[in-house]
C-alpha cells in the first residue's frame, strides 16, 4: 500500500526503543515511553511550509499525529508544525 501525505503533512517511520538497558534489564513495551523520533518517509506537496526531506531523522511532539500501520510497520502522519527538530 502506498500513502502520500497532503499539503503540510509529513509521514514518519517510527523508531523502536531499545527493549533492554545497558545493564541487560529487559523493559516491557508497556513501561517504555512513547517514541519521539523517526525517519521521514514521505512529504506533502506544500514546499513553502515543509522544511524536511525524505530520509532525515526528526524529533516530534510527544502526542502529535495520527498513527497508521503500512505493511505491518508503524508510521505517523504529522503536521510540519509538530516536528520540532532535525537530528543530524
Amino acid at each position: 500500500m502506498k500513502v502520500k501525505p497532503l499539503v503540510d503533512r509529513v509521514m514518519v517511520k517510527l523508531e523502536k526503543n531499545e527493549a533492554k538497558t545497558a545493564g541487560g534489564i529487559i523493559i516491557p513495551d508497556t513501561a517504555q515511553e512513547k517514541t519521539q523520533t523517526g525517519v521521514v518517509v514521505a512529504i506533502g506537496d506544500d514546499s513553502e511550509v515543509i522544511k524536511v526531506k525524505a530520509g532525515q531523522k526528526v524529533m516530534y511532539d510527544k502526542y502529535a499525529g495520527t498513527q497508521i500501520k503500512i505493511d505491518g510497520v508503524e508510521h505517523l502522519i504529522l503536521k510540519m508544525s509538530d516536528i520540532i527538530a532535525v537530528i543530524e
